[in-house]
């Protein structure tokens, strides 16, 4: 698949689903790679084309931005799709280049993975898109003294902010921040226990994080589930049975991977609920395999639409509501 196959069955998955009533479509982002690694320009195009869907990443790697700039685009793009936005960001997955990252200009990282200036980006970011002063005016230009905020300003975004989190001790550290949390399919650890269990307790410990810290209000979390419901033999030849959870090496850190769900849809309801990270988070993100096209993976998110998701409480996007089952 090309980069422009990639971007626009990206769009015209997203203007489907929007149609059916899923509630949200959040991108991977990675440079050096013939996919998403620019985010904007897509998901711009989807929130122009479609009208409840909620638009975001899952996630985008700071070490590759400027975070001032990040706010810009980011509150220009919640403006445009009317508070439809919710960005993932974090220091990102490994990455095909050898610190990358300092091949778009940004050195000085300490961490051999770069997660000390992903952090700092990322308080900057906040304090930008929270409307804080970041830049001395120019009295020559405005006639007064003081910081500047940045432009576009949109109100509420803060609340539309998630930090991507692969371990428990990230996630405190987004519940200290005050922002959402999204759980992938991984964690960096391995504690001898289920995926979901190791996944339930860092639920646990981000919203422990997030009311010690005293912010107000609920949090969102996220967790990211493959999910295939078995229809016809051509479901069966692609995904023919669930896997099981896996231990394994990723970026140097011993991890923890989740299985993938497949199998009749009354089974995967009852798998699901059996799922103590699922059952925990008020959004579960269904990765699909975007290789096999748009119409199959309409297919797989009509059958999880239809026959899981009602089974489970869970309700196709009403009004512009978000609640249930976004794809990733």
């Amino acid at each position: 698949m090309t980069a422009k196959d990639s971007l626009q069955q990206a769009i015209e998955l997203s203007v489907e689903a929007d149609r059916i009533g899923v509630n949200g479509a959040y991108f991977r982002v990675h440079h050096f790679a013939t996919q998403q690694s620019a985010p904007f320009p897509l998901l711009s195009a989807i929130a122009a084309r479609t009208k409840h869907i909620e638009v975001g990443t899952g996630v985008i790697d700071l070490r590759y931005e400027n975070p001032l700039y990040l706010a810009e685009e980011t509150a220009s793009l919640d403006l445009i799709s009317d508070g439809r936005l919710a960005l993932g960001m974090s220091r990102g997955s490994p990455e095909t280049a050898l610190r990358g990252y300092e091949s778009f200009g940004y050195t000085g990282s300490e961490d051999p993975r770069g997660g000390d200036i992903a952090r700092q980006k990322f308080e900057l970011f906040l304090r930008a898109i929270d409307g804080e002063g970041v830049a001395p005016a120019d009295p020559r230009m405005t006639g007064q003294n003081g910081l500047l905020r940045v432009e576009p300003h949109a109100p509420g975004l803060r609340q539309r902010i998630w930090w991507g989190s692969g371990s428990r001790d990230t996630a405190e550290w987004a519940g200290t921040m005050g922002v959402n949390m999204m759980s992938s399919t991984l964690l960096t650890e391995d504690a001898g226990v289920p995926f979901h269990e190791l996944q339930a307790e860092q639920i646990q410990r981000y919203r422990a994080a997030w009311t010690a810290a005293g912010h107000a209000g609920t949090p969102r979390v996220s967790v990211s589930r493959s999910v295939f419901p078995i229809m016809n033999d051509l479901d069966r030849r692609y995904f023919g049975r669930s896997d099981a959870d896996q231990v394994g090496m990723i970026d140097g850190f011993r991890s923890t991977f989740g299985k993938t769900y497949a199998g009749e849809p009354d089974q995967l309801v009852q798998e699901l609920r059996n799922d103590s990270a699922v059952m925990s988070a008020d959004t579960l993100m269904l990765t699909i395999p975007t290789q096999l096209g748009v119409e199959y993976n309409m297919h797989v998110l009509s059958a999880f639409a239809e026959h899981v998701a009602p089974e489970l409480g869970w309700q196709p996007n009403t009004a512009g509501r978000v609640e249930g089952y976004p794809i990733a």
